[in-house]
């Protein structure tokens, strides 16, 4: 689909499987004319493997009305609160501590993100994740 022009490119998050036409996909999306019904299909087709995450999608539409989208990984937020069962991170997070995670926990949600993240190794995609961790009020232990 490189040969055709491209009209716009959005950025949204949904939550996995349950994209509807409804805001925020119908009231960012509709303005470009594109087939919101087909889009919310493909979509819950396509992370139907990640229910229950917020799943950042990159759609780009074509100047003839049609789209295409890329999948990203979840923000490493969602995936240190789901490693560790979390509704929220903490409102004070250096006082406030709301959970514990392991090192190969974070190794492991760092190896995941490693194709979004602009880090060159994954030592340096596993200080971004425990910085994150960090700002979450989650303590990184051994």
């Amino acid at each position: 689909m490189a040969d055709k022009p491209i009209k716009a490119q959005v950025k949204l998050q949904l939550e996995a499987t349950k994209a509807t036409a409804a805001p925020p996909v119908g009231s960012t999306l509709g303005p470009h004319g594109i087939n919101l019904p087909l889009f919310v299909k493909q979509f819950n087709e396509a992370t139907a493997k990640d229910a229950g995450l917020v799943v950042p999608v990159v759609v780009t539409i074509y100047g003839d009305r049609s789209f295409s989208f890329e999948l990203k990984t979840p923000p490493a937020a969602v995936l240190i609160k789901q490693a560790l069962g979390l509704k929220s991170g903490s409102a004070k997070p250096n006082t406030d501590k709301v959970g514990k995670i392991t090192k190969e926990q974070v190794k492991k949600i760092a190896e995941m993100k490693m194709v979004d993240l602009n880090a060159a190794s994954v030592e340096a995609a596993i200080s971004m994740v425990t910085g994150t961790a960090k700002s979450m009020g989650v303590v990184v232990v051994d």
